[in-house]
C-alpha cells in the first residue's frame, strides 16, 4: 500500500477540490443518518397513538416530510461528492499518463532496446486506470463509509450503548478477514497485470509484424501461441475474481449475524422496556446502514490493493534514472553549433557484450566538410553515428563538438542542429506535409516543398491522390522502400541542421535518384557538416573524406582516388560493385 504514497503531489495539486468533496461527504452523511431516528420517533407516535385511540396522521405527516427532505439533501450533496471526488481522479489520471510519456521520452536508447512496446503500453492503459480507480473511488468511498460508520456508532451508543457492544462482536472478524483477503488480492491482481502485459506485448509484435507473418504463413502458429498466454491471462483472472468473491459473503454473512443479535438482544431490552420500540426500529435500521460501509471496506480494499500493485509498477519507470541528460556541468550558455566534430580516443561496449563495438576511434571532421563511413556490416559504423546526439554516451574518450566535449552541450542544443536519418525509417501515420514538417515547430510550405524537391519525394507526389496531404497509413505502410527514405531525408532537411547524417539512407533508392538526391545535398549542405553512412561506393566517391571501418576500429581513411591505390578493404569494395555494374550493363 506504501506505493500509492507516490500519488501524493498528484492528490496535492487537486486539495481545494478534494477538500470540497469531503465537506459535501460530511454533509451528506449528517442529513442520511438522522433518518433513521426520524422513523424511531414516527414509529413511536404511532404506537402511542394506537394505544391511546388519539390521530397521529399529522405527526406521521410531519416526520415522513422531515425524512423525504433529509433524503433529498443527503442525495444532493452525494452527486456533488461524485462531481468534485471523482472529477478529482480524473485529473490525476490525466497528469499521471502525461507524466509517465514525458519520464519514457527522457529514457536512454538501450532503455527501449530492452523493454517491450506491448508491456509499456499495459503500465499506459490497464495500471494507470487502476490507480485512478485507488484515488477516485479509493477516496471518496473510504471517506464516505468512514463518516458513515463514525455517525451510524455515535448514534447507536446514543441509543442503548448495551446493545451496541453486542452489534459489534463480529467487527474484528471482519476486519480480520478483509486484512488477508487484501494480501491474497494484491499478489493476485500483480500476477494478473504481468500476464496482461505479456499477452499486450504478444498482441503489439504480432500487429506490427503482420506481413512477416502472411508471408511465412505462420498465422496459426500466432494464434496458438496467442491463446496459450490469453488462457493464462484467463486463469489469472478467475483466480483474482474468486479471491475478489469470497469478500462479499463474508461480509454479509458477519453483518447478517450481527443483525440477528441485535434483534434478539433487542427484543428482550424492549420486552423488559429498557427502550422503545421506536428505539429499536431505529437501531435496526442504522445497523442495517451498516451493511454497505462493511461490504465497501471490502471492495475499497480491492481496488486500494489493485491501486498499489499498479502504482508499484508504474513506480519501477519512474524510479529509471535516464542515463543520458543534462547535468550540473552542462554549459547553458552554448546556444548553437557550428559543426565540427572530433572524436579522440573514443570507445564504446553495449550493455551485456562480450567486446567492444567500437575501439579508439580518432577522427577529425571540420565544420562544412563530408566525412562518409564505409565497411562491411557490423564493423560499428552506425554505432559510431549515434554517439554523435547521444542516443548512447561513450564508453572510453570523448567526442568534441566545436572544440566542447559534448557532455557538457545542452542535449536540445545538441540535438536541434543535427538532422539524422536512421537506417530503419520510422513515419508516423500521417500526411507526407506533416512527417515532412515533424522535426520543425513551424514550418512554412515553401521550405516543406524545398525539402521534398531535395530529398525527390516531389516527383511522386502526383501519384498520391491528395498530394502533400495524403495520410500515408502506420509506419508509412502504403509508402515503397525508397519513399519512405526519402521522406525521411526531407524531414531531416527540414530542419536546417549544422550537421547532417545519412545512415545508409540511399539504399532503397535507384542509382539515378540516388544521383539527383546527392547533387542536391551538395548545395544544401555547402557550410554544414554531412556524416554519410553506405555501402555503395557511388553513393561515397565524392565525400571530402572516407573513413573505412573493419571490427570497430579505422582501418583506411583518405579520398576515394587515395583509397583506390591503397588497394586495401575499399579497394577491393569498389572492384566488386564495378564488377557487378558490367555484369548488369551486360545483361
Amino acid at each position: 500500500m506504501h506505493a500509492l504514497l507516490r500519488l501524493k503531489p498528484y492528490i496535492l495539486h487537486s486539495k481545494k477540490i478534494l477538500l470540497l468533496g469531503l465537506i459535501t461527504v460530511i454533509i451528506s452523511n449528517l442529513f442520511t443518518v438522522v433518518q433513521p431516528k426520524f422513523l424511531g420517533y414516527a414509529v413511536d407516535g404511532l404506537k402511542h397513538g394506537i394505544e391511546t385511540g388519539s390521530a397521529v396522521w399529522s405527526d406521521l405527516l410531519f416526520w415522513a416530510g422531515l425524512i423525504v427532505l433529509s433524503a433529498l439533501i443527503a442525495g444532493f450533496f452525494t452527486f456533488l461528492t461524485r462531481q468534485t471526488i471523482i472529477v478529482a481522479s480524473r485529473h490525476m489520471e490525466f497528469d499521471l499518463r502525461n507524466d509517465l510519456l514525458a519520464h519514457l521520452q527522457k529514457l536512454s536508447f538501450s532503455y527501449f532496446q530492452n523493454t517491450p512496446t506491448g508491456d509499456l503500453m499495459a503500465h499506459a492503459t490497464n495500471d494507470i486506470n487502476s490507480v485512478r480507480n485507488a484515488v477516485g473511488p479509493g477516496i471518496m468511498y473510504p471517506t464516505d463509509t468512514l463518516m458513515t460508520l463514525l455517525m451510524v456508532l455515535s448514534m447507536m451508543f446514543f441509543s442503548d450503548w448495551r446493545l451496541t457492544l453486542i452489534a459489534l462482536i463480529p467487527m474484528p472478524f471482519v476486519s480480520f478477514a478483509v486484512y488477508k483477503l487484501g494480501q491474497l488480492i494484491n499478489k493476485k491482481f500483480t500476477e494478473r497485470q504481468e500476464q496482461f502485459s505479456l499477452l499486450t506485448m504478444h498482441a503489439q509484435e504480432t500487429l506490427s509484424g503482420i506481413r512477416v507473418i502472411k508471408s511465412y504463413v505462420r498465422e496459426e502458429y500466432e494464434e496458438k501461441r496467442f491463446y496459450v498466454l490469453s488462457w493464462d491471462y484467463l486463469k489469472k483472472n478467475l483466480v483474482l475474481a474468486r479471491a475478489q468473491a469470497v469478500m462479499w459473503p463474508l461480509m454479509f454473512i458477519l453483518v447478517g449475524v450481527s443483525m440477528v443479535t441485535t434483534i434478539y438482544f433487542g427484543g428482550k431490552r424492549v420486552i423488559d422496556g429498557y427502550i422503545t420500540v421506536g428505539t429499536l426500529t431505529a437501531f435496526i435500521t442504522y445497523l442495517s446502514m451498516l451493511i454497505w460501509p462493511m461490504i465497501a471496506f471490502g471492495w475499497v480494499t480491492n481496488i486500494l490493493q489493485q491501486g498499489a500493485a499498479s502504482m508499484a509498477r508504474i513506480a519501477v519507470i519512474f524510479d529509471t534514472v535516464p542515463e543520458i541528460q543534462d547535468t550540473e556541468a552542462t554549459d547553458h550558455s552554448i546556444t548553437d553549433i557550428k559543426g565540427s566534430v572530433e572524436f579522440r580516443n573514443v570507445s564504446f561496449t553495449h550493455k551485456n557484450a562480450n567486446r567492444p563495438t567500437l575501439k579508439n576511434i580518432n577522427l577529425k571532421i571540420e565544420a562544412g566538410k563530408t566525412v562518409a563511413l564505409v565497411g562491411h556490416t557490423g564493423t560499428g559504423k552506425t554505432t559510431l553515428v549515434n554517439l554523435l546526439p547521444r542516443l548512447y554516451d561513450v564508453t572510453e574518450g570523448k567526442i568534441l563538438i566545436d572544440g566542447i566535449e559534448s557532455k557538457l552541450i545542452p542535449l536540445d542544443v545538441l540535438r536541434s542542429a543535427i538532422g539524422f536519418v536512421p537506417q530503419d525509417t520510422f513515419l508516423f501515420s500521417d500526411t507526407i506535409a506533416e512527417n515532412i514538417r515533424y522535426g520543425v515547430d513551424h514550418g512554412s510550405h515553401e521550405l516543406t516543398f524545398s525539402a521534398a524537391e531535395i530529398s525527390q519525394i516531389a516527383k511522386d507526389l502526383p501519384e498520391f491522390p491528395l498530394g502533400y496531404e495524403t495520410t500515408i497509413g502506420e509506419r508509412g505502410i502504403t509508402l515503397s522502400g525508397g519513399q519512405k527514405q526519402r521522406t525521411s531525408i526531407a524531414r531531416a532537411i527540414m530542419r536546417q541542421p549544422r550537421i547532417l547524417i545519412l545512415d545508409d539512407a540511399l539504399s532503397a533508392v535507384d542509382t539515378y535518384t540516388e544521383e539527383q538526391i546527392l547533387g542536391r545535398l551538395r548545395d544544401f549542405m555547402k557550410g554544414r557538416t554531412s556524416i554519410i553512412i553506405s555501402h555503395r561506393i557511388s553513393t561515397v566517391k565524392d565525400a571530402d573524406l572516407i573513413v573505412v571501418l573493419e571490427d570497430g576500429e579505422i582501418v583506411e581513411r583518405g579520398t576515394h582516388d587515395e583509397l583506390v591505390k591503397l588497394d586495401g578493404i575499399y579497394a577491393d569494395i569498389n572492384k566488386k560493385q564495378l564488377l557487378e555494374h558490367e555484369l548488369e550493363t551486360i545483361e
